[in-house]
């Protein structure tokens, strides 16, 4: 058993498949409930709720890891209260980008677009229950930052940044060691970043694979057990490997649906299907997978 299906076996409990939470309601205490059918995972809650799997285990009062939690249960999730909208937390801070609505767009694939909340963006554009968006809507998109602590900082700096060459290389050994591909996550890698380390997107994902830093916290907390520097090549590479090798046994060894829920997040595209900007990058990682 090679080092990357072991650490899987041993987060078994974690990758249950049981849940997919829909917000019903909020309370002023801290915490949202959720209502949970059947099709997705505690961890990938809790990822996409960034909070952990053991706070949600905790808060409900969960058998073992969670995988006793039947669909119709109603969970709370901790720090998603009835609050009006985003504010400042820990190192972290929220900026506001506009954006102008276009054919085909939808809310929820704007949110997906920008790593935003559609529930903040719902608030801050007082938008109908209906959570319809018209063509040419001037939208605020309000979403978390890391504050560095140095404005104007490379946190790169120190770091060794590998010519593209060198990092396709990383992605052939890591994702043979885990069991994964090596063409699919090249094909990601390309898509993503075109190989480029140095690279930080306006949305703060981070490197070759595009870790989003509360990402590259799950991974290393309940994946691979280890800290992992995103901002180091290595440990992008094991974190954009890793995930893909979870997504790919939530899929059952779907290249699609994995590739989507890399892009889109799984619960999402399970409970709402493909967006359209999805879609197209699904279809691009596929074709590029053949090119290498």
């Amino acid at each position: 058993m090679n080092a990357g299906r072991a650490l899987l076996r041993r987060n078994a409990g974690i990758g249950i498949a049981l849940l997919l939470a829909i917000a019903v309601t909020a309370s002023a205490s801290g915490f949202a409930h959720y209502r949970v059918r059947p099709g997705d995972t505690l961890s990938a809650i809790a990822a996409r709720y960034h909070t952990t799997v053991a706070a949600l285990v905790r808060l409900n009062n969960l058998p073992g890891n969670g995988n006793l939690i039947f669909a119709g249960a109603t969970l709370r999730i901790p720090g998603h209260g009835g609050h009006a909208g985003p504010a400042t937390h820990g190192g972290s801070h929220v900026v506001t980008s506009t954006y102008v609505v276009r054919p085909g767009d939808s809310l929820y694939a704007i949110a997906g677009r920008y790593h935003a909340s559609w529930r903040w963006i719902a608030r801050r554009n007082h938008l109908p229950s209906s959570l319809m968006v018209v063509i040419g809507q001037r939208l605020q998109i309000p979403r978390w930052v890391h504050t560095r602590s140095t404005r104007g900082a490379d946190p790169f700096r120190g770091r060794w940044i590998p010519s593209r060459t060198a990092v396709a290389s990383m992605i052939r050994s890591t994702a043979a060691r885990w069991g994964v591909e090596p063409r699919l996550v090249l094909g990601v890698s390309y898509e993503e970043a075109g190989f480029n380390q140095h690279m930080i997107s306006s949305v703060g994902a981070v490197g070759a694979m595009q870790i989003m830093p509360t990402t590259g916290q799950w991974i290393s907390s309940y994946v691979v057990h280890r800290t992992l520097d995103i901002y180091r090549a290595q440990d992008n590479v094991t974190a954009g490997v890793a995930l893909l090798s979870v997504l790919l046994r939530e899929t059952r060894g779907n290249s699609r649906l994995a590739v989507a829920g890399y892009y889109q997040g799984l619960a999402s595209v399970r409970s709402r299907g493909m967006y359209d900007d999805t879609k197209r990058y699904v279809a691009n990682v596929l074709a590029l997978r053949n090119r290498f």
